[in-house]
């Protein structure tokens, strides 16, 4: 054994050396700068929208996105329970509660008809519903064909937190593409990375104008600084802008590796009862995590079984999200839950995924499991 196994390790190596080599000797080391200039038009691009702005985290977009969309005091966002909880923050930010729904059970991501009969009940309860913030689990999208219309009839607009599923596509359509705006991330965990960071992306020109104004700390156009709004030390540095446009060059290297770790484990865990792989069916995934689920009458162990020996032989994996109506700091939040985030959280276990990982850490990962499913 030779050294500890990660979840999700940065893949980074002489191409992005050089980017950022090139970025720090060019002087142009600010929040401001031509490489991040091209970061937003190529992720643009990628994403197939009209317009993008960069931001230092996941989290600052998703804030952004919603201000720019209005959202405030006395309002509510619907959020998927099965999240990380930076979706749920940023809801609090701007003044707004979250109001948690449930997901399917097959892939984790929001359960549509539940949430079309929770925008029926906040109508009802004179509630205004500010936006539905649409998580795309672990490089998974939402069904977006069966979500956005029947937003769109309720008047509501759709966030799409993307920040797991660059590259991701539901119908051809990229990740990112959906609703009024969406957001990525490029945490150092994340499909690709600028070590820390994040991109707001849109077709609505307007709204992307907005979220820079704030991102900047809404100073106004002139040569003084003058501030008529409270504004946000958000934007992204163009160092790391550089390291991101060679890591976006990588893009699909990077998720062709990730899926081809997914059909192994896929094949390893086919011939166990009781265990499937979270949103299996979805082709278009960008497989930044692998789950299994776990049943563990059919299989005879638990997630926590596997997670303990993989721990034994320093394999890190994690269970799936805590569900946000399960956290105390949301214990008083509405919820509309069916129970299938809580059964995921209980026996769901994301295994190590990341591109990063050699052919030597592939084959000890999957020997690890072997042993354990044969000791079981």
């Amino acid at each position: 054994m030779a050294g500890r196994i990660f979840l999700s390790s940065p893949d980074v190596g002489t191409l992005e050396e050089s980017y950022l080599l090139d970025a720090l000797r060019s002087g142009w080391v600010a929040p401001v700068g031509p490489d991040l200039d091209a970061f937003e038009r190529e992720v643009a691009a990628r994403a197939g929208v009209a317009a993008a702005v960069g931001v230092s985290s996941g989290t600052a977009a998703l804030h952004l996105a919603l201000l720019a969309l209005g959202v405030g005091p006395g309002q509510v966002v619907v959020v998927p329970t099965l999240t990380f909880a930076a979706s749920a923050n940023a809801v609090v930010y701007t003044g707004a509660e979250p109001v948690f729904v449930d997901c399917d059970p097959e892939t984790g991501n929001l359960d549509v008809p539940l949430l079309l009969d929770t925008l029926d009940r906040l109508g009802g309860q004179g509630r205004r519903v500010g936006a539905v913030m649409a998580v795309d689990l672990f490089g998974g999208c939402v069904d977006y064909t069966a979500l956005l219309p029947a937003c769109a009839a309720a008047g509501v607009p759709v966030v799409e937190d993307a920040a797991e599923a660059l590259g991701a596509i539901h119908h051809e359509r990229p990740a990112g593409s959906f609703g009024r705006v969406a957001a990525f991330s490029f945490n150092g965990n994340k499909i690709m990375t600028t070590s820390g960071g994040g991109m707001i992306v849109s077709d609505d020109v307007g709204l992307i104008g907005r979220c820079r104004h704030l991102a900047t700390q809404a100073r106004e156009p002139v040569p003084h600084y003058e501030h008529v709004e409270i504004g946000y030390n958000y934007r992204l540095s163009n160092l790391l802008a550089a390291l991101g446009r060679a890591q976006l060059s990588r893009l699909d290297a990077m998720i062709a590796r990730r899926r081809r770790l997914r059909e192994r484990y896929a094949k390893l865990f086919a011939p166990v009862p009781g265990v499937r792989l979270l949103n299996e069916a979805d082709t278009g995934s960008n497989c930044w995590l692998t789950t299994v689920v776990v049943d563990p009458e059919g299989a005879g162990w638990s997630a926590t079984d596997l997670s303990r020996w993989l721990a034994s032989v320093d394999i890190e994996t994690r269970p799936v999200w805590k569900p946000m109506h399960l956290q105390p700091v949301f214990a008083r939040a509405t919820r509309f839950v069916t129970g299938a985030a809580q059964h995921l959280f209980a026996h769901g276990l994301n295994l190590p995924s990341g591109s990063a990982l050699t052919d030597a850490e592939v084959d000890r990962v999957e020997g690890a499991v072997v042993r354990f499913l044969e000791n079981r």
